[in-house]
């Protein structure tokens, strides 16, 4: 499974998910905490907007948001850009879910969010029951949208509990 593990960082399965708060894409500024205990949370980290890869990412996560929905999920993408990059990735992708800006890397750091070869930041998502604990932890630089096919999965389990 070239590129893909699970990840080995600071926040493992069963952790509970450490609270932030950052700017989304419209400056507004929000907590873990907002969503926990009302939504499954689908906490993914990205590289960067507009590259090649992290759009295919963020548009597979477009496109299957009704079912992250449906199952009673929320979705949020956290890289380092702006406010006005996320703004603008949003919007020209027509994301219909929150990116959160994480400019300086505190959150990724405290999530233990790998990176490929200590230089690119990584690509991982973690699900995060109602409870605020990590059920599941995925990392694969080089498939972006098996991110999303593993969320699903888990988030599809935790909503029949």
């Amino acid at each position: 499974m070239s590129g893909e593990q699970i990840a080995k960082g600071k926040v493992k399965v069963g952790d509970k998910a450490p609270d932030f708060t950052l700017p989304d894409q419209s400056g507004t500024r929000l907590s873990l905490r907002d969503f926990v205990g009302r939504k499954i949370i689908v906490l993914y980290f990205y590289p960067r907007d507009f590259s090649r890869g992290c759009t295919a990412e963020a548009c597979a996560f477009r496109d299957s948001h009704d079912v992250f929905v449906e199952s009673g999920a929320q979705v949020i993408g956290v890289s380092s850009q702006s406010v006005d990059s996320h703004s603008e990735f949003a919007i020209l992708n027509k994301l219909p879910f929150v990116l959160l800006s994480d400019e300086d890397g505190k959150v990724r750091e405290l999530y233990g969010a790998s990176s490929t070869l200590g230089l690119l930041p990584g690509r991982v998502t973690y699900v995060i029951d109602k409870k605020g604990i990590v059920r599941h932890v995925f990392s694969s630089q080089l498939n972006p949208t098996k991110h999303i096919e593993e969320a699903l999965r888990i988030v599809k389990e935790i909503s029949k509990e």
